[in-house]
């Protein structure tokens, strides 16, 4: 029975799949993966939309969506009849091929990651070899749909934000991979799949998650806060910084074309948070041995969802950083700091079993991050503020 709820939707497509033609049967099959794909996570998107309104309301003591059915679970319907029968303005001086397809660019780019994420045991699309290495080869795609919105709008705060949201999202990217190559170090595989199997082990019931070592928890938190700067959430949500840029790269976007771009950086903030559960928090095995008779396609979507409401707790907690402080925080501390710790995770590899390792790996770590931080802090000479007021 555990076994039959875990691999329900395998057997159930497997079963689809039996009833067809031999011949057709292999189109089927990728079909029903792709219907899911598109069916399941902008249902998730419609979900978190309004979770992130009445977090966020609950934060800063005000009230979420509240009208739109009970508790406000239809505000996403809501938006979705007002995003499709809104007027779609385009600007006359605007290339309409392009400032057409760039929402499309990024919203197809964002699925197609979900394709190599295993969702749960035998629960993914595309098992391929080199599944780490599509997933980012894929996702800088995004980075192209961006500045094609920002340059065919014809509009300077468009071309503007879409600059700003270029240059951050190649800084972050970098240590965002830097991030992940500790990962596939240890594992010896660009396999998503063989990555979370080497992670599905336990002793004394406690799982061996990368998380759990030294060298992990470091690779955790820069893939976190790159993560975090790369789909463009706060605190570094500048590139749609409305009190600078209107609305960023979009300004001239409106109606279901805006709508594209609203759902492609909450899809894109599922599917970095899906890699991270998968690089670092086992993916879909369980907390401990003993809860293994949950489904495991549960345990992902519940680390995802975990991941999404610390986002959504930091946006509701942390003030926008400048520009000069996102780009200095990513090349003179996140970057460095992950290629250090690449130093650490070999170190830890061939040290093999024991406390010394941990011992050693852990004091390299503290001690980079304590100096680093310290230099940091000496070079920008922090100091009390101190405010003028007009006479």
């Amino acid at each position: 029975m555990v076994g039959t709820l875990d691999q329900v939707f395998v057997l159930l497509k497997h079963w689809v799949v039996g009833h067809m033609p031999g011949v057709l049967q292999p189109l089927v099959g990728v079909l029903l993966s792709v219907v899911c794909i598109i069916a399941v996570f902008p249902a998730l998107f419609a979900v978190i939309t309004v979770l992130e309104r009445k977090g966020l309301g609950r934060m800063q003591n005000r009230l979420g969506p509240n009208r739109t059915g009970p508790f406000g679970i239809l505000q996403p319907v809501a938006d979705g009849i007002k995003a499709l029968t809104k007027e779609d303005i385009v600007p006359v001086g605007a290339d309409q091929v392009v400032h057409y397809l760039a929402p499309l660019v990024l919203v197809v780019a964002v699925f197609m990651g979900y394709s190599v994420l295993p969702m749960g045991r035998n629960m993914v699309f595309v098992d391929m070899d080199a599944g780490l290495l599509f997933f980012f080869a894929i996702g800088a795609s995004t980075e192209l749909s961006v500045f094609m919105a920002g340059w065919s709008s014809r509009n300077k705060y468009s071309l503007l934000g879409a600059m700003r949201a270029v240059a951050q999202m190649i800084s972050y990217e970098v240590p965002l991979l830097l991030s992940s190559v500790g990962v596939v170090m240890i594992t010896g595989s660009l396999s998503l799949t063989k990555i979370v199997d080497a992670q599905n082990q336990y002793t004394w019931g406690l799982p061996h998650w990368y998380i759990f070592t030294p060298w992990g928890i470091a690779s955790f938190v820069m893939f976190a806060i790159a993560a975090t700067a790369e789909t463009n959430r706060s605190p570094f949500d500048l590139p749609e910084g409305e009190s600078e840029l209107v609305a960023g790269y979009f300004t001239e976007y409106s109606g279901f074309k805006f709508a594209l771009f609203f759902l492609g950086e909450y899809l894109g903030m599922i599917s970095i948070s899906g890699l991270g559960t998968t690089l670092f928090l086992g993916g879909w095995s369980a907390p401990f041995s003993f809860l293994q008779f949950i489904p495991s396609w549960i345990w992902f979507f519940s680390k995802v969802m975990l991941s999404i409401c610390v986002m959504i707790w930091l946006r509701g907690t942390l003030p926008r950083l400048r520009q000069d402080q996102l780009m200095n925080f990513a090349w003179k501390f996140v970057i460095p700091f992950t290629l250090l710790n690449l130093v650490v995770v070999a170190v830890w590899h061939f040290m093999g079993e024991g406390w010394a390792r941990w011992i050693v790996c852990s004091a390299i770590v503290v001690v980079a991050y304590v100096a680093m931080g310290r230099a940091g802090m000496r070079r920008k000479k922090i100091a009390p503020r101190s405010y003028r007021y007009a006479e």
